[in-house]
């Protein structure tokens, strides 16, 4: 028998099938096609070969079943160049498909819907991909179509003699990608519904955001990918108001700045940030005085910085930020006195994120990828216990324990472990460094006081560098200001330093074998100090 010219047409996305059909029509083939893709077409005036006069069967189970069939998939998977295969088709009476054009059931927006289970299951799509799978594997012969923005290449191509070898393969490449990700999507959904948090084998759908000039250095290449779902208060909601795009260290340290204003709740605040560090932190009554804090905090860093700032941004305040060179401004939302000065900067990029600080979703993890393999974990999300105000009044009692060698150690548990309690404005200052040291690159101490930072030493080698780092930072500011530790004092050198520096109360995990001689060092000085318990390192 001759073979006619076939294509066949099933999609939930619409968006164009009609003309696409009209120009395939015109180029000599005929349509098949399936339920609501069949309607329209027809309703548009085209001549449609329904589903089920391929198949000799009518469409049923609700739909479930119309593609599944000899006559569909013989006509995908046949090999032109194969005589065998061509002739059984002549056999069996089976036609060539020569373009499938399928995009699948809308899975990620049942879920976007928020459905229940059963509705779900409902749109996991089954015929559709194995229909374009299957054409995909006979990708020389068969052109498979997934994405409405092929469709004017396809058919400019069909006009001048034919669809390329290049262009089915580019095809076929996006069939599998498409496939991946709906997977993904399904999988993720469906080990979220059983409470499975790290599965035996995982896979994550993104989808580009953004192509970039480079990456963290000019000789490299970039990309921004964006997560299926977009979440709330993320770098991927955001809506950009003014500037070039966004670099790729420019989302790598807004991303760090995000994280950090996050901790401050039913508070003006501002982070500010430099290679994904705060490097000036600020709260207040007002944005204005939140800003004016954490520029002070640090003037000669927040030089070519970011700013999160977790409200809207106002003239009195977007007059101060202009006065330097500022890479990013991230607000909640911005006057139009302020959009109006911040425009005046060239360089200046201006992002609105509606849900700036909004908290993270239980389903979000912390990744990082390494050469050969993926480390997944939990976003660290203690703090001090939802901000127990007991650990600050409570003495923590001190036990002798022996360990296998004989050795005698002093063990505290978590609370005050000094002589001295913290006054209520040292609790406040170490509550606010705690914040802070918990974003900051380990080894990490913060100085802080009256809603600031006064000094931020980060991502040193060893603890004492850490704190000798913070303490030149805040200079005279140090004197009566209270330090954050992100980890234990292996030794009480910094407690030294603390000290002649000024420094009047101390929070940190506790833990080392050396927390006697600290506590002792304090008690000698007069300063406070308290054990939290839980470290925070961010490597």
């Amino acid at each position: 028998m001759a073979m006619k010219k076939r294509a066949l047409v099933s999609v939930s996305d619409k968006t164009g099938v009609v003309e696409f059909c009209k120009q395939l029509t015109e180029c000599g083939f005929e349509i098949i096609s399936t339920g609501g893709t069949a309607k329209v077409l027809k309703e548009a005036g085209l001549k449609v070969i329904g589903i089920s006069e391929i198949t000799g069967f009518p469409e049923c189970l609700d739909g479930r079943v119309k593609t599944l069939h000899p006559n569909v998939h013989a006509g995908l998977l046949a090999m032109r160049s194969n005589p065998e295969h061509m002739a059984q088709l002549e056999k069996l009476n089976i036609n060539t498909i020569d373009v499938v054009c399928v995009n699948l059931y809308p899975f990620k927006a049942t879920l976007e819907k928020g459905a229940d289970f059963a509705e779900c299951v409902e749109n996991i799509d089954i015929g559709g991909p194995t229909m374009i799978r299957a054409a995909a594997k006979n990708y020389q012969d068969v052109a498979v179509i997934v994405d409405p923005k092929d469709y004017n290449k396809v058919i400019d191509e069909l006009k001048t003699g034919g669809v390329t070898l290049e262009t089915k393969k580019y095809l076929q490449y996006k069939v599998f990608a498409h496939t991946a990700v709906y997977d993904s999507l399904i999988s993720n959904y469906l080990a979220a519904q059983l409470g499975i948090a790290f599965p035996d084998e995982v896979t994550f759908a993104y989808s580009k955001a953004q192509d970039m000039r480079y990456g963290e250095n000019p000789q490299q290449r970039a990309v921004f990918y964006n997560e299926q779902f977009i979440r709330r208060g993320s770098l991927s909601s955001a809506k950009q108001l003014w500037g070039k795009e966004l670099s790729y260290n420019n989302i790598n340290d807004a991303n760090g700045a995000l994280e950090l204003l996050k901790e401050f709740n039913g508070v003006p605040a501002v982070v500010a940030c430099k290679h994904a560090n705060p490097c000036g932190v600020g709260t207040g009554s007002t944005v204005f005085e939140a800003y004016m804090r954490a520029y002070e905090s640090d003037p000669v860093s927040v030089f070519g910085g970011i700013l999160a700032i977790n409200g809207t941004v106002d003239k009195q305040t977007a007059t101060e930020i202009n006065k330097i060179f500022i890479e990013i401004v991230m607000a909640s939302d911005y006057t139009e006195e302020a959009l109006e000065i911040l425009k005046q900067k060239k360089n200046i990029r201006l992002l609105k994120i509606d849900d700036i600080a909004a908290k993270r979703e239980k389903t979000a993890f912390d990744m990082k990828k390494v050469y050969g393999g993926l480390l997944v974990q939990d976003y660290d999300e203690s703090l001090i216990y939802g901000e127990d105000l007991s650990l600050f009044k409570t003495k923590a009692k001190a036990e002798q324990t022996v360990n296998a060698s004989g050795n005698a150690k002093t063990v505290y548990g978590l609370g005050v472990v000094t002589e001295r309690f913290p006054t209520e404005e040292e609790i406040k200052a170490l509550l606010f460094g705690w914040k802070v040291v918990k974003h900051t690159k380990s080894n990490a101490i913060v100085i802080a006081k009256d809603g600031r930072t006064t000094g931020i030493g980060m991502g040193q080698t060893n603890r004492i560098w850490a704190a000798q780092q913070s303490i030149a930072h805040a200079g005279k500011q140090a004197k009566g200001s209270v330090m954050a530790s992100d980890a234990f004092f292996p030794f009480p050198d910094c407690v030294d330093e603390c000290v002649k520096a000024g420094i009047t109360a101390i929070i940190q995990p506790g833990g080392s074998i050396q927390d006697k001689a600290s506590v002792e060092a304090c008690n000698a000085a007069g300063i406070a100090m308290v054990f939290v318990g839980d470290r925070h390192f961010k490597h």
